[in-house]
């Protein structure tokens, strides 16, 4: 009898793995990790899971509502979507946690020798191979600027107008349509000398007392102040004519012969007096020698010894003088300790003081030109001359110079001087043939006696 499909197959042999496989039914055990596959992936089913988990309650926004700009700056931030496909779709997590990583370079140095090798980055000491990377590095980047890509201008003809000017064979008219077409014209902007001086204000406050009705107590103060000024100017009037021309005496116009004869004659060899003695020289060679010659004898034995003895003995003496020099320079290691401190807190006195300086002058006026920049008299009104009201004040100053002195002392404009021409002296005088002298040669003339 043949079974039918229907009929399950009796008494087959299972003996090798590839029978079992045939004839072993391992659908529902399939089924069954595929469903728990599906569940890694997408999660838990409906079934298992509680309604907490599977429905909540919106009461509050949990976050806050985004403008568009905001949205846009976010999407920004946020991955593109084509590398969405490299990341992981799947909830299932990786079967083996912990993998074997082979460690770097660098997580394989020694942390003293990386700390090491900071340290002489730090002070600058660097390897061969880095010093060498450092040079390849910077002569590839050299080469590069150098290279002139084949079929492109890569030079604009028009960067350096250096060559329009100095070529004398183009026309003015062509160098400026080319230099308008370019959009290069030669702007000439001047330089100043030196910076302003930010330590001035632009409008400086004017005394109180130089107003047109002040307080008798601002209006005293400016008054002594211009008084001080005033005494301190004549002071140095004063000390120039005391050393310069009280120095020199007053002499009468009959003694200044005899003086200039007296003075002329100073160091000549005057007459010699008669009342002098002459000294006579005995015989007839009044000559005689300061180190008369003497007679060249030979040193003896013994005279040689004592000379040999003295050298060694002032070589000893020396030689101890020295020793002892040294033992003394040691226990003055206290004294020498103490002048250096002292020079020391001298030169520092001195970079201080350096420094003071320094900070003043840069406050100072600077010397842009010839002339140096000197303060303007203030400008006062003595007590008779204040009026209280504006009709009758008398003007005082000028409000040009003031701001134009302002810019002097800012350092915008070089300070300058009126020059004051000398007319040259034309010497007049009267030719030959028009001089008037026609009476003197009237008079010259002789009359005739009948006319008389």
């Amino acid at each position: 009898m043949i079974p039918t499909t229907n009929e399950k197959k009796k008494r087959v042999s299972k003996k090798n793995k590839s029978s079992w496989r045939k004839h072993i039914d391992t659908k529902d055990v399939d089924d069954f990790l595929e469903e728990q596959r599906l569940e890694q992936r997408l999660g838990e089913p409906f079934e298992v899971l509680k309604d907490e988990q599977l429905f909540t309650v919106d009461t509050t926004p949990k976050e806050k509502q985004l403008s568009t700009k905001e949205k846009k700056r976010l999407r920004l931030l946020a991955p593109p979507k084509c590398f969405s496909m490299l990341q992981s779709h799947s909830k299932v997590p990786d079967p083996i946690a912990k993998r074997n990583r082979v460690r770097t370079k660098d997580e394989r140095k020694c942390p003293i020798l990386k700390r090491k090798e900071i340290e002489r980055k730090f002070k600058g000491i660097l390897k061969y191979r880095e010093k060498q990377r450092i040079d390849d590095r910077k002569k590839h980047d050299d080469e590069k600027l150098k290279e002139v890509e084949n079929d492109k201008f890569c030079k604009d003809i028009w960067e350096n107008n250096s060559k329009l000017d100095s070529d004398e064979w183009i026309d003015k008219v062509t160098k400026r349509h080319t230099l308008r077409g370019t959009g290069k014209l030669n702007k000439i902007i001047p330089r100043m000398k030196t910076s302003k001086n930010e330590h001035v204000s632009n409008i400086e406050t004017p005394h109180p007392g130089i107003s047109y009705n002040p307080s008798f107590k601002d209006h005293n103060d400016l008054l002594i102040e211009i008084a001080e000024k005033e005494a301190k100017i004549i002071k140095e009037e004063k000390h120039l004519n005391r050393v310069t021309k009280d120095v020199f005496k007053k002499v009468p116009a009959g003694e200044t012969g005899a003086s200039w004869l007296e003075e002329m004659s100073q160091g000549l060899p005057n007459d010699q007096d008669p009342n002098d003695e002459i000294e006579e020289y005995p015989g007839d060679n009044p000559y005689k020698s300061v180190n008369p010659p003497v007679e060249n004898k030979k040193k003896t034995e013994k005279q040689r010894r004592k000379q040999k003895e003295q050298i060694l003995l002032r070589e000893s003496r020396l030689l101890a003088k020295q020793e002892k020099k040294k033992t003394v320079e040691i226990h003055k290691l206290k004294m020498i300790k103490a002048q250096i401190e002292n020079r020391e807190k001298k030169l520092q006195k001195q970079k201080e003081r350096k420094e003071k300086l320094k900070m003043f002058k840069s406050k100072e006026t600077k010397q842009l030109g010839q002339l140096k920049y000197e303060e303007p008299d203030m400008v006062f009104s003595m007590r008779e001359d204040l009026t209280g009201n504006l009709r009758n004040l008398r003007t005082k100053g000028s409000l040009l110079t003031d701001r134009f002195r302002s810019l002097q002392k800012r350092n915008i404009l070089a300070v300058t001087a009126r020059h004051h021409h000398k007319k040259a002296k034309v010497k007049k005088f009267v030719k030959p043939g028009f001089k008037d002298d026609w009476k003197k040669s009237v008079a010259n003339i002789n009359i005739c006696p009948t006319m008389k």
